[in-house]
C-alpha cells in the first residue's frame, strides 16, 4: 500500500489568492492526506476548504483557530482513507483512518506547537493522551515551533531544556524521528532571513513503518509562507528483474555445501583458471535461483506477507497450542529471523603479526613472494562474510564456505599476471576481488609505518586517528596559556577517494622503493574498476573509470595515505600554489575548508581570501571531537549527548529495565549495581560508563610506555617532560584548558600498579623501584636490603657485571651484612635467578592482560570489582532458550519478580493467595516451584526422564543444583532448558490470569489432575479396595488418568508434548507412548514412559 502525506504550515490560509496557490501545489503533489497548520481561519467550512483542495472526493476535518493565531486543518482522498474517529485537543487534531485497500488501522496527528515553555508543556502531555487513546499505528506530522537536535539550527549553539524535554518525549512515546531529505532546515525568518531552523517535521511509530516500507521524509520547494511544506512517502514498489544476491541464510541449510560442491565439481569446463572461474560462477547462480524458488520461494514476498501477520500470530500464540505443522512455521520463521540478528562470522579472526624488525629490503622482498595457500586462506576468513555483495552477486560467505573444493580455481588466478587483466569485470569488483585485495593489503600494512611520515595517522598499525585531536587540542591550550597567536588551517579534500590519479599514484610508489613487480600488481587493482548504476534495483551496465580508488577496497586506504604523504612533504609549497592539485588530482573543498585564529591574529580576513576559505572560530569541531573547548565546559558533551540519543530514538526497549520514561511508571526490579556486573556473575554484562571511561583514558597510559616514537608521544613530552627513562610523562601542573592530557594522568596510579617490565638491555629499568622479576619492586620485597644499598636509582644494566664470566649481579651495600641478614641476601639472589640483560630493548606489559597488552575489557574489570557471589549464569543464558524467558528467569533467580508479597512490601495493599492452588502465600518460590500446581508440571517431566528430584527451597538453588550429567548426551539439552520453560509457563498463566481472570486449558487440566488426587487420597474405601487386592479399579483409575493427559496435547515453556495416544498394560505397570518436539529441533524424540520403571528415548524419523 502507497501512501503520501504533506504537512505544512501556510501562514494563514483566510486569502483567496494564497488559497489558490495552495490548490494548485496539492493538486500538483497527488496527495492521499495534506495537513495545514496556521489557517487562522476561527470557522472552517465547506467551502473554504473545498477552494484549497480539488476534487469531490475530499473528506476533512479541522480545529479552529483562536482569533487570529494557530488552526489546523486535515484533508484527504475518501477513496484512500476512511475516517474511523478523531480528537481535538488544544495543540492538535487526531484523525483514526482506515485504509480501504487493506483495511488497516492507523492514526494521524496534525501538530501546531506553541512557542512558551509552560504552554508547550502540555502539549507533550495532550500528545502522550493521545497515544494511549489509540492502540494503532501513529503518524504525527506538523510545526512543532521546537528543534529536537543542536544542529537543527543555524544560530544554535547549545543543548536547550526544551530541546531535552522534547527528546524525552519522542523517547516516551517510541517514536522514530526520520532523516530529512531535500535540505536541513524548514523555516527561514529574522533579519534578512538569515535565520534557519527545522520547526516542521514527521514523527512515526515503529508499527507505522512497519506498515508502510520504504518510508521517506522529505523537504519540498514553497511557493509561499515562511514554513517549508514537508512530504511524508511510504510503500514504494521496485519495478524490473533484481540482480542475483547471494543469501547468507542458504548457508544454513542442511546440506546446502554437498548440494554446490556437487554443482560445482561437475560442471566441466576446459580454459584458464579465470575463465574456468566465471563460467563456474554463471552456472551457480543460474542453479541456485531455481534451487531458492523451489526451497524458499519469492523471498521477499513471504517476508511482507509474513510482517503483515505478525500481530495474528501473537494473538493465536497466546490462545491455543499450536499444532505440528504451525509449530514447524515457527521454528522455520525463528531460524529466519536469526539469518539477520545472529549470523556469525565464518572462519576464525586471526591476530595480526608484530611488525618485521628486518629491514626495509626484507620486507619488500617479502612483499615480492608469490601468494601461498595459507596466507590466501587466512585472509579469506579475515574477511566478513556479511558484507554486501558485489555485481557478481556472491558475497564473502559463500567463498569462505565453498573453499574446499573451490580453492583450485582461486589459487591459479594470480594478480598483475595477463590473466587478471582477462577477468571479467563483473567478478573483480565481487568478493573474489576483495580477497585478493586482502592478501596484498595483509603485506602492504606491515611496511606502510616505514614509508609514509609519522604525522600520518590513520590506517598505519600502532597509530590511531584520535591522535590528531589529541595532538591539535594540546597546541592550542600551549598557545592560549602563553598568550601566543596561532593560526589553525583546517582543509577537506574533495572526494579524495574519487579524484586521485593513478599515474600520479604509481610514481609515489616508485618514489618510495616499490619495485615493478609491485606497482604492476597495483595498477592491476587500482585500473580493474568497473561500475554499474542501479536504477529501480535494476543494473544499467558497466562503465571503466579513468581514476579514483574504490570504497570498500582493503587497499584503498593504504594507497590514500601514500597518495597524501606528497601532500606532507610539499605543504608549503601547495599553499603558495597549486602544484599537489596538479599532480594528485585532488584539490581542496574551499566550501568546508577554514583558517582559524588563535589570539589575535593581524589581517586574518586577507588570510582568509588569499587561502580561499573562510574565517572560523574556536570552539569547533575535528575528525568530529571538540576543538579548542575547555574540557570541564558542560557544552563540549552537547555533541556526544545529542548523539547518542539519536541511536537510543531508534532502540524500541531503551528502558526495558528501569522504567518507561516521564510518562510512563514502572518498578525498578533490580539494583543497577546488579545489572552492571558481568553475566557469569549475576548482571547482564552493561558497563558503567564513568568506569569505562577510566579505562578508555588509561590506555593513554599505556600508549605513552609502549609508544615512544609516535608523534604524539613527542607532543606530549615536549609540552610536559618525561621522567623514569622516557617510560611516563611528568605530572601536570596549572589551570585546566583546553588541553586534555591533564585529566588523562589523573588515571595514571592505578595504570602504573598494572604495569610490569620486560628486561632487554635493562638500561631504561630501575633495578630497585621498577616491577621486573616480582609483582611488587624489589624495594618492597626487600626494604631492609633497599635502605643498605648503596645505588638505590641504578639500572639493571649497571647492576650487572659482564666482567665476571658469564655475568653476575654487582650488590653493593653500605655495610657487611649480619648474620641473621645473610637469610635476606640468599633470597634475593634465588628471586634474580634466571633474570639477565639481553640485547633487545626493555618494553612495558600489561599485567592484567592477555599476551602483556592492554585491552580495555580487562582494564574495566580491574576498576570494577563486584561482590562475588554463586550465581548460575550458565543454567539461566542457554543457547537456544529465547532471550525473554532467560531474562525471566534472570530475575527469579534475584528474587525481583512483582509477585503478590513484594507488592505488599511496595505498600500496594491486595489479599496474597497463590492464584494456582489458592492455599498459600504468593512468592517467586511458591508459584514457581512449590505450588501443588506447578510441582505436577515438574512431576510430569521428571516422569518422562525417569528422574527423582527433591526441589530445593529457592529458585537460585534449584538453577545452581540443576546438572544434566546423568541424562546423557542426547537430552542434556532438552534437560538445560526444563526450569527456564516451566517458569515462564507458570509467569504466563499468572499474567493470564491477573488480565482475563481465566486459566488456559492445559493449566485448567493440571489443576483437575491435582484436584482429583487430593479426593482420591481422601478416599479410604480406594485405599480398602486396593490394599484387598482388588486391582482392577486401581488399574483402572491410573489407565483413566494417564488416558486424560495424553488425551491433551500440552505445552510447558517451549517444550511441546505431542500424543500418539498409546497407553498398554505391562505385568503391573503402564506404558505410555508419546513424541516430544522441542522448539528449534528438526527431529521429535518418541518417549515411553512406564509408571514404576525406566524412561527411554529415541529419535523418530
Amino acid at each position: 500500500m502507497k501512501m503520501k502525506i504533506i504537512t505544512w504550515n501556510v501562514r494563514g490560509a483566510n486569502d483567496s489568492s494564497k488559497r489558490k496557490i495552495i490548490k494548485n501545489y496539492i493538486r500538483n503533489q497527488r496527495v492521499d492526506l495534506m495537513c495545514i497548520q496556521e489557517t487562522k481561519i476561527q470557522e472552517m467550512s465547506e467551502g473554504i476548504v473545498r477552494s484549497l483542495g480539488s476534487g469531490r472526493f475530499l473528506d476533512w476535518r479541522a480545529l479552529n483557530a483562536e482569533g487570529a493565531a494557530g488552526g489546523i486543518l486535515i484533508c484527504w482522498d475518501k477513496r484512500v482513507l476512511e475516517i474511523l474517529d478523531w480528537e481535538e485537543g488544544q495543540f492538535s487534531l487526531s484523525c483514526r483512518f482506515k485504509a480501504i485497500e487493506n483495511g488497516a488501522t492507523w492514526v494521524f496527528t496534525g501538530v501546531y506547537g506553541p512557542f512558551t515553555k509552560v504552554e508547550r508543556e502540555g502539549m507533550w502531555e495532550e500528545l502522550g493522551a493521545i497515544r494511549g487513546l489509540w492502540d494503532d499505528p501513529w503518524c504525527l506530522g506538523g510545526d512543532f515551533n521546537i528543534t529536537l537536535f543542536q544542529y537543527e539550527r543555524s544560530s544554535q549553539r547549545r543543548t536547550s531544556s526544551a530541546m531535552r524535554r522534547f527528546a524525552e518525549f519522542v523517547d516516551d512515546l517510541e517514536l522514530v524521528d526520520l532523516s530529512l531529505q531535500g535540505g536541513e532546515f524548514t523555516w527561514s525568518g529574522g533579519l534578512n532571513n538569515q535565520a534557519w531552523a527545522r520547526l516542521d517535521r514527521f514523527l512515526v511509530s515503529p508499527s507505522w513503518l512497519d506498515q508502510f516500507s520504504g518510508v521517506t521524509q522529505g523537504r519540498l520547494s514553497r511557493p509561499t509562507s515562511d514554513h517549508f511544506p514537508i512530504v511524508l512517502e511510504g510503500g514504494g514498489i521496485r519495478r524490473g528483474p533484481t540482480p542475483f544476491r547471494f543469501e547468507n541464510m542458504w548457508l544454513k541449510v542442511e546440506g546446502f555445501n554437498d548440494i554446490v560442491r556437487t554443482w560445482w565439481q561437475g560442471i566441466e569446463v576446459r580454459g584458464s583458471a579465470s575463465y574456468r572461474l566465471a563460467v563456474k560462477m554463471k552456472e551457480i547462480k543460474k542453479k541456485l535461483k531455481v534451487w531458492n524458488k523451489e526451497v524458499f520461494g519469492r523471498l521477499e514476498t513471504n517476508k511482507a506477507s509474513a510482517l503483515h501477520q505478525v500481530d495474528f500470530w501473537d494473538r493465536v500464540e497466546s490462545e491455543r497450542v499450536l499444532s505440528m505443522e504451525e509449530a514447524e512455521l515457527k521454528k522455520e520463521a525463528k531460524d529466519s529471523f536469526k539469518k539477520w540478528v545472529l549470523i556469525k562470522v565464518n572462519g576464525e579472526w586471526l591476530v595480526e603479526e608484530q611488525e618485521v624488525r628486518e629491514g626495509v629490503v626484507n620486507s619488500f622482498q617479502q612483499l615480492l613472494t608469490e601468494d601461498m595457500e595459507n596466507e590466501i586462506h587466512s585472509a579469506l576468513m579475515e574477511m566478513n562474510g556479511d558484507k554486501a555483495p558485489g555485481p557478481d552477486g556472491f558475497t564473502v560467505a559463500f567463498w569462505q564456505d565453498a573453499w574446499d573444493f573451490a580453492k583450485e580455481e582461486i589459487m591459479e588466478i594470480k594478480v598483475g599476471r595477463r590473466i587478471l587483466e582477462t577477468f571479467r569485470p563483473i567478478s573483480l569488483v565481487g568478493g573474489l576481488y576483495k580477497l585478493l585485495a586482502k592478501v596484498l593489503a595483509n603485506r602492504l600494512k606491515k611496511v606502510i609505518g616505514k614509508v609514509v611520515s609519522i604525522a600520518q595517522n590513520a590506517f598505519v598499525k600502532g597509530r590511531q586517528i584520535l591522535d590528531a585531536s589529541l595532538i591539535a587540542n594540546e597546541v592550542i591550550d600551549s598557545w592560549q596559556k602563553r598568550k601566543e597567536k596561532g593560526l589553525i588551517c583546517k582543509l577537506d579534500i574533495e572526494k579524495a577517494y574519487d579524484s586521485i590519479n593513478w599515474k600520479f599514484l604509481m610514481k609515489v610508489l616508485q618514489k618510495m622503493g616499490f619495485g615493478p613487480k609491485w606497482m604492476g600488481w597495483m595498477w592491476s587493482c587500482v585500473s580493474s574498476a568497473k561500475f554499474s548504476i542501479l536504477v529501480n534495483g535494476v543494473p544499467a551496465g558497466f562503465f571503466p573509470s579513468t581514476r579514483g580508488l574504490r570504497q570498500g577496497d582493503p587497499l584503498s586506504p593504504y594507497l590514500f595515505v601514500m597518495g597524501m604523504e606528497v601532500l606532507d612533504v610539499l605543504i608549503r609549497r601547495a599553499v603558495e600554489g597549486v602544484i599537489f592539485q596538479a599532480a594528485s588530482g585532488l584539490r581542496i573543498n574551499l566550501a568546508k575548508s577554514e583558517i582559524i585564529p588563535v589570539g589575535d591574529v593581524e589581517d586574518i580576513l586577507e588570510l582568509a581570501a588569499e587561502l580561499g576559505g573562510r574565517v572560523g572560530s574556536l570552539p569547533s569541531h575535528y575528525l568530529g571531537l571538540p576543538l579548542g573547548v575547555p574540557n570541564r565546559a558542560t557544552s563540549m558533551w552537547d555533541g556526544v549527548e545529542e548523539r547518542i540519543r539519536r541511536r537510543l530514538a531508534l532502540w524500541k526497549r531503551q528502558d526495558f529495565l528501569w522504567g518507561g520514561g516521564n510518562l510512563e511508571g514502572k518498578v525498578h526490579l533490580v539494583k543497577w549495581d546488579a545489572v552492571c556486573t558481568e553475566k557469569h556473575k549475576g548482571g547482564l554484562g552493561l558497563r558503567r560508563i564513568a568506569t569505562l571511561n577510566r579505562a578508555l583514558l588509561g590506555k593513554w597510559i599505556w600508549r605513552f610506555a609502549c609508544e615512544k616514537n609516535n608523534f604524539w608521544n613527542q607532543v606530549i613530552t615536549t609540552k610536559y617532560g618525561q621522567e623514569d627513562y622516557g617510560w611516563r610523562p611528568k605530572k601536570v601542573s596549572g589551570a585546566a584548558g583546553v588541553g586534555v592530557w591533564k585529566e588523562i594522568m589523573k588515571e595514571s596510579d592505578w595504570c602504573w600498579e598494572n604495569l610490569a617490565f620486560i628486561v632487554g638491555k635493562g638500561s631504561k629499568i630501575k633495578f630497585w623501584k621498577d616491577r621486573w622479576c616480582t609483582d611488587i619492586p624489589l624495594s618492597q620485597c626487600f626494604n631492609q636490603l633497599f635502605v643498605l644499598a648503596v645505588h638505590r636509582d641504578a639500572t639493571i644494566e649497571e647492576m650487572w657485571d659482564q666482567d665476571s664470566g658469564q655475568g653476575d649481579w654487582k650488590l653493593v651495600f653500605v655495610r657487611d651484612f649480619n648474620d641473621w641478614e645473610m637469610d635476606m641476601v640468599g633470597e634475593l639472589l634465588h628471586t634474580l635467578r634466571g633474570y639477565r640483560p639481553s640485547l633487545e630493548d626493555d618494553s612495558v606489559v600489561w599485567r592484567q592482560g592477555r599476551n602483556g597488552i592492554f585491552k580495555i575489557k580487562e582494564a574495566y574489570r580491574q576498576l570494577d570489582k563486584p561482590n562475588v557471589t554463586v550465581f548460575p549464569a550458565r543454567r539461566i543464558w542457554v543457547d537456544r532458550v529465547p532471550t525473554k524467558v532467560c531474562f525471566f528467569a534472570w530475575e527469579a533467580t534475584w528474587g525481583k519478580v512483582l509477585t503478590l508479597d513484594r507488592l505488599q512490601l511496595r505498600g500496594v495493599h491486595l489479599p496474597n493467595c497463590c492464584f494456582l492452588c489458592g492455599c498459600e502465600e504468593e512468592n517467586v518460590n511458591h508459584i514457581l516451584l512449590h505450588c501443588i500446581v506447578t510441582r505436577a508440571l515438574w512431576d510430569i517431566i521428571f516422569g518422562l526422564i525417569d528422574v527423582k528430584w527433591v526441589l530445593p527451597e529457592t529458585v537460585k538453588e534449584t538453577l545452581i543444583s540443576w546438572r544434566g550429567s546423568f541424562v546423557g548426551k542426547k537430552r542434556k539439552k532438552i534437560w538445560k532448558s526444563i526450569p527456564l520453560c516451566i517458569f515462564w509457563t507458570v509467569w504466563r498463566e499468572m499474567n493470564r490470569y491477573l488480565s482475563e481472570q481465566k486459566l488456559s486449558k492445559r493449566m485448567l487440566r493440571m489443576q483437575k489432575l491435582t484436584e482429583d488426587d487430593d479426593c482420591e487420597s481422601m478416599s479410604g474405601e480406594d485405599e480398602k479396595r486396593t490394599d484387598s487386592g482388588d486391582d482392577c479399579i486401581g488399574d483402572e483409575r491410573v489407565k483413566r488418568k494417564l488416558d486424560d493427559l495424553i488425551k491433551f496435547p500440552f505445552e510447558i515453556g517451549d517444550l511441546q508434548v505431542i500424543r500418539l495416544g498409546k497407553i498398554v498394560k505391562d505385568s503391573d505397570r503402564f506404558q505410555v507412548e508419546g513424541f516430544i518436539c522441542p522448539e528449534g529441533y528438526t527431529a521429535m524424540r518418541k518417549f515411553t514412559s512406564i509408571t514404576g520403571g525406566p524412561s527411554s528415548f529415541e529419535d523418530s524419523p
